[in-house]
């Protein structure tokens, strides 16, 4: 009866292009995640192969909730709750269920696409959503749009966060890292453990962290949350990473984050399998911080019916 099944599958499903004025995207059918952002051809995040799985969680949506969960334990209305823990090495749960599932296309033209997922329960989240995601690219470069919808007939808590690579060009022929300038207007980092779970908050004033003036990255390592978030005026907050000298021939690449994502984590990848080490750098927007579950910092509550919308976007800086 399988005679006439499909072979040679590609790690990551079908994959969808879409592309307008000069950009162009790859999106997977896998998590629904994004594999290849390019501007007149030249990369804009660091991507993989169609025949390969994303490493680092490269492009994916992380839903119900981003980073880490300590022990994957949380209490939510009086109940205790405990996850799968999805990153062994720490002991702790991370990056949500939704970039395991293949994501089914609700409608899509030539220069967008809109995906859609019924979340069912997981362990320690006995709750259904409706995701969906719309990736779309115009003049300005890309912008994402994700919503939850709960669907259940209970509350349920909720978190978003992405994760993509920014990168100054090709492997090989990008910015290295540490000559790459970043600017982030943020002016809080948060204090980790070995555990990656955080134990404070502090000023980013006077140290390493401190990237409110455009400096080069140089040697810093980072797997860190930031918040205190400076937004413009169109209430947009913009990370920005530039070669400085102008050597990338474009003026670099941003990610912006819209209203309710007053988190980012930025990652140099050093922990990556070391092929993959400081090829990119890491700018997650996220709407609660590490470990939101268990403290229920910015958690957001989605009664039955309620909806969440976040939104955040990748162009030339």
């Amino acid at each position: 009866m399988f005679n006439d099944r499909v072979t040679n599958i590609a790690p990551t499903g079908t994959q969808h292009t879409i592309a307008a004025d000069g950009f162009e995207a790859v999106i997977t059918e896998l998590g629904a995640g994004l594999r290849s952002l390019t501007q007149d051809g030249r990369p804009l995040v660091v991507d993989f192969p169609a025949d390969r799985p994303p490493v680092g969680g490269a492009g994916l949506p992380l839903i119900p909730w981003p980073n880490r969960i300590e022990d994957g334990r949380y209490t939510f209305d009086g109940e205790e709750r405990q996850l799968a823990l999805s990153e062994p090495k720490t002991g702790n749960a991370i990056h949500g269920f939704s970039r395991t599932f293949p994501w089914r296309v609700l409608s899509r033209d030539e220069s967008s696409i809109r995906m859609g997922l019924r979340l069912f329960p997981q362990l320690g989240y006995p709750h259904i959503l409706d995701l969906s995601i719309r990736y779309a690219l115009s003049a300005t470069g890309l912008e994402v749009e994700i919503e939850a919808e709960n669907v259940g007939a209970t509350d349920a808590p909720y978190g978003f966060g992405a994760h993509p690579y920014l990168t100054l060009g090709a492997p090989g022929t990008s910015v290295p890292l540490d000559e790459a300038v970043l600017e982030l207007p943020a002016a809080q980092w948060i204090a980790v453990n070995e555990r990656k779970i955080p134990t404070g908050r502090k000023d980013v004033k006077g140290t390493e962290y401190d990237f409110r003036t455009a400096r080069p990255i140089g040697g810093t390592e980072l797997d860190t949350a930031f918040t205190d978030l400076e937004r413009g005026d169109d209430g947009l907050v913009r990370v920005r990473l530039t070669s400085g000298d102008g050597t990338d021939g474009t003026g670099g690449v941003q990610l912006w984050a819209g209203e309710g994502i007053e988190w980012l984590q930025l990652y140099t990848g050093d922990t990556l399998p070391e092929e993959h080490r400081r090829q990119g750098l890491a700018v997650e927007p996220m709407s609660c911080p590490p470990n939101a579950f268990a403290t229920g910092e910015d958690v957001v509550r989605l009664a039955p019916g309620g909806r969440a919308v976040h939104r955040w976007g990748i162009g030339p800086a």
